[in-house]
């Protein structure tokens, strides 16, 4: 057993379902204008919730689990950061999208899994994706300049992100500590720190939210 894995899972577990319930139940987003944004938000969140519950599980006391946290953690990957990061990006332009459009993105991802595990080319485009949307969360805060707030956020998303994807990584060690209990540190910072961002985004969107929805 990994009992430390399993206990930085857990870790994880709860700041993204944290993270989930805050953007529920955070004022404005329960606005009819921002529903939809409000359901993929929290799918965004979820998600890697549920793996980290699973890789809690595994690395605790199941073993066998592994196959199906290996799974989650894929798709988990190419799935959550994009998502969040194309909310963000669609609160900054105040972009009223209905529920066809949201539930539209994420079949797109999961194809884009499928097709590239089938051409050898995961790791490339799971890389791709997650730099794209890691730009969209500095655009989202780029395109209202005039609130300096949302920057210092997303600036700071976007360094733990880069931190725990480019620098940390999951294998191996860091003098005695192992790579993956700090990865799953730096992303239960990094997503709390996200929901505060995407909150403060829908908060200076409320009052110009578009009547007609795509």
């Amino acid at each position: 057993m990994q009992y430390s894995t399993a206990l930085s899972d857990g870790l994880l577990a709860l700041a993204c379902l944290a993270s989930a319930i805050w953007c529920l139940l955070g004022k404005g987003l329960a606005a009819d204008g921002l529903r939809h944004t409000r359901l993929y938000i929290c799918l965004g969140f979820v998600v890697p919730g549920i793996t980290a519950i699973c890789g809690a599980i595994r690395y605790g006391f199941a073993p066998d689990w592994q196959p199906l946290h290996s799974t989650l953690s894929q798709i988990s990957s190419f799935t959550s950061l994009p998502i969040l990061g194309l909310a963000a990006f669609s609160l900054a332009l105040v972009r009223n999208w209905g529920m066809n459009t949201w539930f539209t993105v994420p079949l797109i991802l999961l194809l884009s899994y499928q097709i590239t595990n089938l051409l050898y080319l995961r790791e490339s485009w799971q890389l791709t994706l997650n730099m794209m949307a890691l730009a969209l969360i500095v655009s989202s805060a780029a395109l209202r300049w005039w609130r300096p707030l949302l920057f210092a956020i997303a600036s700071g998303v976007v360094t733990l992100f880069l931190l725990a994807g480019l620098v940390v990584g999951t294998e191996g060690f860091i003098g005695s500590l192992r790579r993956v209990d700090l990865f799953h540190g730096l992303l239960s910072l990094a997503y709390p720190l996200l929901a505060w961002l995407l909150l403060r985004l829908q908060g200076y969107a409320r009052a110009e939210i578009p009547v007609k929805t795509l």
